[in-house]
């Protein structure tokens, strides 16, 4: 069902029995909407494409009618920024409230860049902790550590989390880990500095990942990386269980040394950029000690064609996506770039060339 009319929010909305899809949200068809008592689906998701305060109010709107409704999930995604953030805090949560209280059953809540807040998890805990099993909520500054602890405490179905550093703690990872709950499947973490020097990162009790990965040895632990340099003293000094780690700004050679020393469960990794310093010996570390590596992607780095082709031959066949661009390659005694192509081929068992930068 679609109208003509156009605004800036696009809801969508799935069941079992059938689907329902709304383009174009408008003050007419969400009078609609809300009457025909069609809100009572599996599946409830807004994504917001526009950056206006007006489109993260209707959508908060729609949030406080639903009374009638119980819904098992939820998503608000805005790909324009900012948006919910605009809001009064108290508009946001009192429209969030009616959802929590009266779905009963909710199983996924996506909550991405919202001004949810403590007081108001702990009423989605006093509704929703024997069925949430899936919950996103990366940059929300009014969250406190407190808060994510408490949902962790009860809700024991709990199976992926996606959420900022500074919300992740010795007690979090002690309380996913207790025999009550579930085996976790999906941990994603994003450490974020917006101004450098400014923000603090601590470092977490190695006896708490290791607890972690004992109750939940299978666990995707994602964590995307955007700092500058001189942030990263905390993290990979000892054992971390890391499968998926992505660099989205320039990272050191010690650092990533370091990632080949301490990160045995790596299966993915992504450098965006390293400077002019060759990485070669951080790769065949890396390739030594990381036996579960099957993807890897360089950026602005630096690697001689010999330690490349070496990396790729003790890796081998596992290697299922290699992606570097053809820049990063530096041809040496052994190997041009012509060559390079042939040699990595034959260990991958498949034919590979190097990315190459667009000319436009």
């Amino acid at each position: 069902m679609a109208c003509g009319e156009t605004t800036s929010w696009e809801a969508s909305e799935d069941s079992l029995s059938q689907g329902l899809e709304i383009h174009h949200l408008t003050p007419f068809t969400t009078g609609r909407f809300l009457q025909d008592g069609q809100w009572s689906k599996e599946l409830v998701e807004w994504r917001q494409v526009d950056s206006s305060k007006e489109s993260a109010e209707a959508a908060c709107d729609i949030l406080s009618q639903l009374v009638n409704c119980s819904l098992k999930t939820l998503g608000l995604i805005s790909t324009a920024r900012p948006s919910f953030m605009d809001l009064p805090k108290s508009h946001f949560i009192s429209a969030l409230t009616v959802v929590f209280v009266n779905s009963k059953s909710l199983s996924s809540l996506k909550i991405d860049d919202t001004p949810v807040d403590d007081p108001s998890l702990k009423v989605l805990v006093a509704n929703n902790s024997d069925t949430l099993k899936l919950l996103k909520m990366s940059s929300c500054p009014h969250v406190s550590p407190a808060g994510i602890l408490c949902v962790a405490d009860q809700c024991h179905g709990l199976r992926e989390l996606a959420l900022n550093y500074h919300l992740l703690s010795d007690e979090l990872l002690l309380a996913l880990s207790s025999e009550k709950h579930v085996r976790l499947e999906h941990l994603r973490i994003d450490v974020v500095s917006e101004n450098p020097g400014q923000t603090h990162f601590h470092t977490l009790e190695k006896s708490s990942w290791d607890a972690f990965i004992r109750h939940s040895p299978k666990v995707n632990l994602v964590m995307y990386f955007f700092l500058y340099e001189e942030e990263f003293d905390p993290f990979f000094r000892y054992e971390t269980p890391v499968t998926h780690l992505y660099f989205g700004r320039s990272v050191s050679k010690e650092v990533l040394g370091r990632v080949g020393m301490t990160c045995p469960r790596l299966v993915e990794l992504v450098v965006c950029a390293n400077g002019l310093r060759p990485l070669d010996e951080e790769l065949i570390r890396i390739a030594e000690r990381c036996k579960n590596l099957s993807a890897i992607g360089l950026g602005e780095c630096e690697v001689s064609c010999s330690a490349f082709v070496e990396f790729v031959k003790m890796c081998g066949h596992r290697l299922s996506q290699l992606s570097i661009m053809e820049e990063v390659l530096i041809p040496d005694q052994k190997y041009s770039l012509e060559q390079i192509h042939w040699e990595v081929s034959k260990h991958l068992g498949r034919v590979w060339f190097p990315d190459m930068m667009p000319t436009w």
